[in-house]
């Protein structure tokens, strides 16, 4: 133990540069814990980006080609739904509830989703949230009213009673418009941290009043044209919509309808599970995953080696510390051993100040992350895979440590007591 006290009045007798040393490892320890919390905790948020629906049915495509237009809202079907496909399915006695979808057309940028009002009441993120409202409410009757995600309003600057116009098709300029048909903002979305935060939500009727005089992907021109209050008189039953969201009474009958769905014999669809879809897509990212926690390990290893250095660079300047040591009573192995426990001391404290930097570092931005990035950090103690990459570490110092140790203790037998400078 004395050794070990020993090799701590060492350090302080050279804090300045054992600080530095302790820094940089702390740095790197902490960026290491926090890109494997944010790695597990953004798994947990990509699997929780939807939670609560059964099924999701599309035209026959891939997973996830279905999985990123009908939930992340990133590329287009391959093809429509008839409306009667989707009420046989939604009047099926093993489906407690139905959201449809139509996508096709966004706003500077941003997609547009036409659904229901089941989607306010039913579709579920995260742990089982259900959506809320920021302010104002649902669109109602009106064809032409609009609620807006939180990133909508907030990057757009739009507020309840403002007018807008949406775009057709899905790029980030067009030149085509339905400018005679405006919505109006009636509510905006609490912030989820999800695609919807970045979707414009509309009705079903509305999405077939800003097409009912399209034709072949072209609006009509002159008398062929339909304004808008004639659009609110008009039967506004879509006659497709892109896929839809299946919630149902018992979790045993998931796979009879999926089943079901994928042989139906009125127009070819599929139905996915959401869980196994989502686990498919993280796993086409594993790559990017796992080179992000090798350079967080390479960063942790340069900490070290620069431990590694200082103590290497110091053993010269320590010849005549060592002989005196010496001249007391120490074993060349004692000095060995002090050196270790030094190299173990300015580990461990980088480690210790590394997790406490962590956790400052998730109290101060929990909250901003969470709300922005969907991503949950919590301040719970390290998991046991993260004490394995402590415990890890430590290890690695104790061997790193072992070099200049050897090197002390060759140089004490050498030396003796007479130091040659």
């Amino acid at each position: 133990m004395y050794l070990f006290r020993l090799a701590m009045a060492s350090l302080a007798n050279r804090r300045f540069t054992a600080l530095l040393t302790a820094f940089a490892i702390a740095l790197s320890v902490c960026l290491l814990l926090a890109v494997e919390r944010v790695r597990t905790e953004a798994r947990a948020s990509f699997a929780s980006t939807i939670s609560g629906t059964d099924l999701i049915v599309g035209a026959r495509s891939g997973s996830v080609n279905l999985l990123l237009y009908s939930v992340f809202r990133i590329g287009n079907a391959t093809n429509n739904i008839r409306w009667d496909s989707f009420e046989h399915f939604a009047n099926n006695p093993k489906v407690k509830w139905a959201i449809p979808m139509s996508l096709g057309d966004s706003h500077r940028g941003y997609r547009v989703m036409g659904t229901s009002e089941a989607y306010f009441e039913h579709y579920q993120y995260g742990h089982r949230q259900n959506l809320e409202l920021a302010t104002g409410r649902p669109f109602a009757t009106d064809p032409f009213e609009v609620v807006l995600g939180a990133e909508v309003a907030e990057a757009l600057h739009y507020k309840l009673g403002d007018k807008l116009v949406l775009a057709h098709g899905v790029a980030a300029i067009s030149l085509v418009k339905h400018d005679d048909k405006p919505f109006t903002v009636v509510g905006i979305l609490k912030r989820t941290g999800t695609p919807v935060d970045r979707t414009l939500h509309i009705s079903l009727g509305g999405m077939e009043a800003i097409h009912i005089d399209w034709h072949n992907g072209v609006p009509a021109r002159g008398a062929g044209r339909v304004t808008a209050d004639q659009a609110r008189n008009m039967d506004l039953t879509p006659q497709a919509i892109t896929a839809f969201m299946l919630g149902l009474n018992s979790k045993i009958s998931t796979f009879a309808l999926q089943r079901e769905i994928n042989d139906f014999r009125g127009e070819p669809m599929m139905a996915i599970l959401p869980g196994v879809a989502l686990q498919e897509l993280w796993s086409l990212m594993s790559t990017a995953e796992k080179a992000l926690f090798v350079v967080s390990l390479f960063v942790v290893l340069t900490g070290l080696i620069g431990m590694l250095t200082a103590i290497l660079t110091s053993l010269n300047e320590r010849r005549r510390e060592m002989a005196i040591l010496r001249s007391v009573g120490a074993r060349p192995w004692h000095i060995a051993t002090l050196l270790v426990f030094e190299a173990l001391a300015l580990a461990l404290a980088g480690v210790v100040a590394g997790v406490g930097l962590l956790y400052l570092c998730i109290a101060v931005a929990q909250g901003y992350v969470q709300s922005n990035y969907g991503i949950y950090l919590p301040l719970s103690w390290p998991t046991e895979y993260e004490w394995t990459l402590l415990g890890g570490i430590l290890a690695a110092a104790l061997l790193m440590g072992c070099v200049p140790a050897w090197r002390a203790y060759r140089q004490s037998l050498a030396d003796g007591l007479s130091i040659r400078l």
